[in-house]
């Protein structure tokens, strides 16, 4: 049914859950996982800092994070591609998408509610808006932040 299978992975517990289903998935159909990290560049521009620290910074991080994704892959016995692209998150996973025919999306969600979904955005929202491929979201507990 799906020959290959995106996961944009983030770091995030959410992320991790959603690679978690989309191995399941992979191996019962003997599909291909995308690991696709996206460096966030719409964060860079806003800082006064040192963009290119910070850039070569998130792009060491996404090397580790897609990494660790197919060494859980090889170990599930999955075929797995591996990727880093910049922009905005949703636009280039929607591009990769598109660029690499990709059949199904696989997304974790923070599961934010009400005021903080519609303050800090989400990025699997826009996707699910916008995609023209079947996109299965995971829902993961949210994590309670220090101070709220």
């Amino acid at each position: 049914m799906y020959e290959t299978i995106l996961v944009p992975l983030d770091g995030s517990a959410p992320s991790e859950v959603a690679l978690d289903h989309a191995l399941d998935l992979a191996a019962s159909m003997d599909a291909t996982i995308h690991a696709l990290y996206v460096v966030d560049e719409r964060t860079l521009h806003a800082t006064q800092l040192d963009a290119g620290g910070l850039m070569s910074a998130y792009e060491e991080e996404g090397e580790d994070i897609v990494s660790e994704a197919a060494d859980e892959a090889t170990e599930a016995g999955v075929e797995v591609v591996t990727a880093i692209e910049h922009g905005s998150p949703h636009q280039a996973i929607l591009q990769y998408s598109e660029e690499a025919d990709i059949d199904l999306l696989v997304m974790g969600t923070h599961g934010r509610s009400g005021l903080r979904r519609y303050l800090i955005g989400s990025v699997t929202e826009r996707v699910l808006r916008l995609a023209d491929m079947p996109v299965l979201t995971i829902r993961a507990e949210e994590t309670p932040v220090e101070g709220e």
